[in-house]
């Protein structure tokens, strides 16, 4: 191993799967597994990811396409399946696939996928540089491209959104824009 490749880590070094059985106290009005839950779940899995990458603190500064598939049911186990998809100086962008499991008919089920930004932080608070990645499959590589594809169209719709915040609009071209919305404006 070269001295370069020292600071490079693989996905399988941190990837990191959370295991949970689903209980009553989880359920929302509908007698589903509440989303709240799932994303708190996912937070956990990403965290323990990401600080095992970084060998340290880290905080999450985004959650991005929190897709809900399928509805998860109390008494199934969920398992949350967290890896390193892409990393910055600072930052990685971890992958979370979510399969709830009913162990009574042996049903397995893919219910969630999301994608959390985390950021490396050193004892001071202040931002720390993390570890490369060794990519060992093509599925990490294909993995790895589309964290860099899916930061892109992020980083561009930012830029776009902030310029719009940024355009004076008159009336008259607000109410053109919403006239086939299903919305009223009151004044």
């Amino acid at each position: 191993m070269t001295e370069d490749q020292k600071f490079y880590r693989t996905v399988r070094f941190s990837q990191t799967t959370i295991t949970e059985l689903m209980i009553p106290s989880y359920a929302n009005f509908g007698g589903k597994i509440h989303g709240g839950i799932l994303l708190s779940l996912m937070d956990k899995a990403a965290y323990a990811c990401a600080s095992k990458h970084s060998s340290g603190y880290c905080v999450t500064v985004s959650v991005d396409t929190v897709d809900f598939l399928q509805p998860i049911e109390v008494g199934e186990l969920v398992a949350l399946i967290a890896s390193v998809h892409y990393v910055g100086n600072s930052s990685m962008m971890i992958g979370i696939k979510v399969i709830s499991e009913n162990v009574h008919t042996s049903t397995v089920r893919h219910t969630n996928t999301s994608y959390f930004t985390m950021v490396s932080k050193d004892e001071t608070d202040q931002i720390k540089k993390v570890p490369g990645l060794l990519l060992e499959t093509k599925e990490e590589v294909k993995n790895f491209i589309d964290a860099m594809k899916r930061k892109e169209i992020k980083d561009y719709y930012k830029k776009e959104l902030k310029k719009l915040g940024e355009m004076p609009e008159s009336e008259e071209h607000d109410i053109e824009l919403l006239k086939d919305e299903r919305c009223l404006i009151v004044h």
